[in-house]
This record gives structure tokens, C-alpha cells and sequence, in this order.
């Protein structure tokens, strides 16, 4: 797979273990100078979020991530994020995450690209 540029990119959560806080009514919006890549995300639950990540040398997506939950907390986790280019060019991001504060637990997260005219 050629390198991929998440610049101006949009994804929602299209699948999510039950321990994780984001779901299809989240919104992520992906930025990328260089090999750096940020984003910052709201909704279905999220009040305010950002991750900040690195492409890995297999293409990969190494980030960790903070949010404040409509319940006030601060939440923060680390996540590898695996793409996959689905025939219509759009991208999929499969991912393994991790919190880092509450129960350090683990889980799966599927993210999927939306164009601007849906």
C-alpha cells in the first residue's frame, strides 16, 4: 500500500467493544504534516477529544488520545490503528486500544472514512 495521507480525512466508529466510549454518532477529523499525524473528535458522548499519532514503518497509526465524556471525565488511552483501503478509495481504520487511566482495559474499535457529501 502506497503511504497514505489522512490530511482533511473524516471517520466515524462504525464497530466498538463494549468498554470503549466512542460509537457512530463520534466524529473524528484527521490532520497530517509530515509522518505526524493529529486529530480532534466529538460527539456520542465525547464532549471534546484529540490523539496525536506516527506512522509506523508498516503504515500503522501509533497514537495515544485524551477525551472529556458528557460525565466529565477525562479519559486517556493509547491505540494502534491499522489501514485498509476499501474499493470505493475510501479508508478503514481497524484498531487496538488500551486505556490508560479507570481499568486499563483493552479493546477493538473499527473507524471507517466518510467524504464530505455524506
Amino acid at each position: 500500500m502506497k503511504p497514505i495521507n489522512y490530511d482533511g480525512r473524516r471517520f466515524k466508529t462504525i464497530n466498538n467493544t463494549d468498554n470503549g466510549e466512542v460509537n457512530e454518532e463520534t466524529t473524528f477529523y484527521y490532520f497530517q504534516k509530515d509522518d505526524v499525524v493529529w486529530a480532534h473528535y466529538y460527539g456520542g458522548g465525547i464532549v471534546k477529544g484529540q490523539l496525536i499519532a506516527s506512522i509506523n514503518e508498516l503504515g500503522c497509526l501509533e497514537m495515544s488520545y485524551h477525551h472529556i465524556n458528557e460525565n466529565n471525565e477525562m479519559m486517556t488511552g493509547m491505540c494502534t490503528s491499522k489501514p485498509e483501503l476499501l474499493e470505493d478509495g475510501r479508508l478503514r481504520l481497524h484498531e487496538e486500544w488500551e486505556w490508560t487511566c479507570r481499568d486499563y482495559s483493552k479493546g477493538k474499535s473499527i473507524i471507517e472514512e466518510i467524504l464530505l457529501f455524506d
